[in-house]
This record gives C-alpha cells, structure tokens and sequence, in this order.
C-alpha cells in the first residue's frame, strides 16, 4: 500500500489539466490511466480559446501549438436554403481567436510530458482501477491490479475522471438525470486534399432526414453521420451506400473520395448521451467531466466542459489539500456548486437540438430553418456572440493565480 494526497482515475482531458495544475500548485498527486498508453483514435478533437487562455497562463500553449494542428475560423451550416455562418471566432476578444483541432491523444500525450516534469506528479498507466477503499463511510484510495498483484492507494482525496462509462460511479450507485439523446453518431475520416474548399472548418451539413458534422484536420476530415438513437443495427444492415449517397448529395466535394468508406469496420459508434449526476460526490470522492454529467456533441463542449471542471475543482482543492487532513465535503460540495449552473444550460440547450432533429426525422422536414438562420445571424454581433458563447460557455471559472505561479521548487 502506498500513499499520496490526491488520486485522479482517468487520465482525459479534465483528469489530466486537474492533475497537472495541483501539481503545479505543490500536491501531491497521482493520475490512474487504464489504458498503456495515449495512442488510441478519440472522438472530439477540439480545443476551444478559453482551453488555450489557460494554457498560455501555464506557459504551455506556445509549445502545444507548435505540434500539427489545425485552426477553424468559423462554424458554419449548409441548409437547403444555403450556407449560413453561425459563430465567427475571428470576431472574439482573445490572443486565440480560433478553434484548434489536435489530435486527442497528441493533446494527452503534451500535457503527461510537461507534467511528468514536476516533482509532486506521478502518471501509472495500465492501472484499471476495480474497487475503492473506505474508512466507515468515506472514501480513502482505491485499488487495482498490476502484474497478477493487487496494489492499493490510499490518498486525501480521490477525483473520478473516468469518463462517461465511469466505474467509480457505478462502485457508489449514483443517481443520474437522464435527458434522453434522440441521436446517435457514426464517425469516420476521409483524406483531406488541397483542393478542398479552403473556407471549410467546422461545418454542418443538412439533409430532410440526418446531417453530418465536419471537423477540420491537418491530413484527414473527421465526419460524424447522424443516426435515430438505437438505429446502428439497422444502418449496419443497410450498409455504407446510405451515408456515401448522402454525402454525395450534400458534402459534394468530397465525392471524389466517398468510395474510400468501404465498411463499418472503418467506423465508430458514438451513443450520444444527455445525463449527469445528481450529487457530484461523496465523502473523500469527487466526479468531474464525463463522469459527472455526459454532454452531447452538439457544439463540441464536452473537452471544455471537463476541463473547466477541473479548474474549478483545482481552485477549491489546492487550498484544501495544503492544510492538513482530509478533505472536507463541503468542498467537494462548493466544485459542484460552480459547476453545475453551467452544466445544466450546455445540457438544457443541447436537449432542444436533440428535440428538433427527432422532430425533423418524423416529419421528413429540414432540421434547420435555413431562412430564418440567414436572417438572424445577419444581425450585427450575433456571430462574435455565438463565437463567444461557444468558446467559452456560461460563467467560465477563471484559474487562481497562486495555482498559475510555479511553486518555489519549480522555479529553481
């Protein structure tokens, strides 16, 4: 058995910006990943500004966007009655005024190096963690196999950032809010080539019946086909043709390679999900991100959304973990009270997208009023407030500056 002050099970996005910004701050903390490694295909690649403002505050986004990466100016939505732009980043106030889109894993793998450099971090991959540890009825380390030997952890905290099939939540039985996703996505990547349209960035394409959403890439498209929830046994039925004629009809500049999508081997479900917790934590236990609450594609939240978590979650447990004993609930408690307002809107507003795509789907009719679009967002400062919305997301939390400042041992 061993020891330290914080355990982070998961190493995502928020498990690991929460794990390196304590730290930073002097904790001592551990990530548990139970993968080997990073080296894996993730769906949702996007950094938004407010990820790289936070970044340039640890001195990290220089070196980060010095990897391949790609900038997405705008959003746009192709309907029948055109091309309307919704958000324009190009208009936001901010040293990033762009989306970028890296590779998940190349983002993972930065920030595991940059923290593997601190003295209080520690990374275990290929730590699958099967049980947690209690002390009557608090939370006090977990445990996990390594090697055919059980190895436990204790620590003063444990964060589960497992992401949305969450093994610590199933361990303690949470209750979730369920919001009911009516859509189902089906991602796949084609080759990007010069000659496509070079206005193209993060884009929706929609049809009567489905849409698919085009994220921006350094060599490839990656695509996302929206299926009726529950519907992949039928579209695996069907076929790829469906999908290479939609996007044929629809996406037609990328014809000239639809044929390269031969099988659904080639491509991954996502079940879309609108749930989340309805208690964040429990004593010595808090769930940030995925774990916590599930956010839908719709509008590529669900990074942001994690790693604000994680700020939040680093501002209240920093000063926590620097006196001495446990945690105390009611800071696990105050996490889930500055974040839970935010969730609940990204989660409320992506409800009525999920709504209206049902809708549309049973009565054949454009989900998008294209019209309509074109009129309001023509409207002056509609798409920088869009851009700004989308970016940033409701109530933001800012990091605490005695988080961002490298403790003594660190700046020797």
């Amino acid at each position: 058995m061993i020891s330290t002050d914080c355990i982070v099970v998961g190493g995502g996005p928020g498990g690991m910006i929460l794990a390196h910004l304590l730290a930073r701050a002097g904790v001592d903390v551990t990530v548990l990943e139970g993968h080997r490694d990073f080296d894996r295909d993730f769906r949702g690649d996007s950094l938004h500004p407010y990820t790289l403002e936070l970044l340039a505050q640890l001195e990290l986004a220089e070196p980060l966007l010095e990897l391949p990466h790609f900038k997405a100016n705008r959003f746009r939505a192709h309907t029948p009655a055109g091309t309307v732009v919704l958000a324009d980043y190009g208009k936001i106030r901010s040293a990033f005024p762009f989306m970028t889109l890296m590779p998940q894993a190349q983002f993972l793998d930065f920030l595991a190096r940059r923290s593997t450099e601190l003295p209080s971090y520690t990374l275990r991959t290929g730590a699958r963690v099967r049980d947690l540890l209690t002390d009557r009825d608090r939370v006090v380390g977990v445990s996990w196999r390594s090697g055919g030997v059980s190895v436990e952890l204790t620590a003063r905290v444990v964060v589960a950032a497992d992401g949305r099939f969450s093994r610590l939540r199933g361990l303690v039985g949470g209750q979730v809010v369920d919001l009911h996703a009516s859509n189902d996505l089906l991602w796949f990547r084609l080759p990007r080539l010069q000659s496509d349209p070079p206005e193209a960035d993060v884009d929706l394409y929609f049809g009567p019946r489905n849409y698919v959403a085009l994220l921006g890439g350094v060599t490839d498209w990656q695509i996302g086909y929206t299926l009726p929830k529950g519907g992949y046994p039928a579209a695996r039925d069907a076929g790829v043709e469906p999908i290479r004629d939609f996007l044929r009809r629809h996406v037609s500049w990328l014809g000239d390679r639809v044929d390269l999508l031969t099988g659904f081997d080639q491509t991954t479900l996502l079940s879309v999900e609108l749930k989340r917790m309805t208690v964040w934590h429990r004593p010595g236990l808090l769930f940030i991100g995925d774990a916590a609450h599930v956010i839908s594609p719709v509008g590529g939240n669900g990074i942001l959304m994690a790693i604000q978590d994680a700020v939040a979650a680093a501002n209240h447990l920093v000063p926590a973990l620097r006196r001495p004993g446990p945690v105390p609930n009611e800071t696990l408690h105050a996490v889930q009270a500055c974040r839970e307002p935010a969730i609940r809107t990204v989660q409320a507003e992506q409800a009525r997208v999920e709504q209206q795509a049902a809708r549309a789907r049973e009565t054949d009719r454009a989900l998008f009023p294209g019209r309509l679009l074109k009129v309001v967002t023509a409207i002056p400062g509609v798409r920088a407030r869009n851009a700004h919305r989308n970016s940033y997301g409701p109530n933001p939390p800012r990091l605490d500056k005695t988080i961002a400042e490298p403790t003594p041992s660190q700046s020797n």
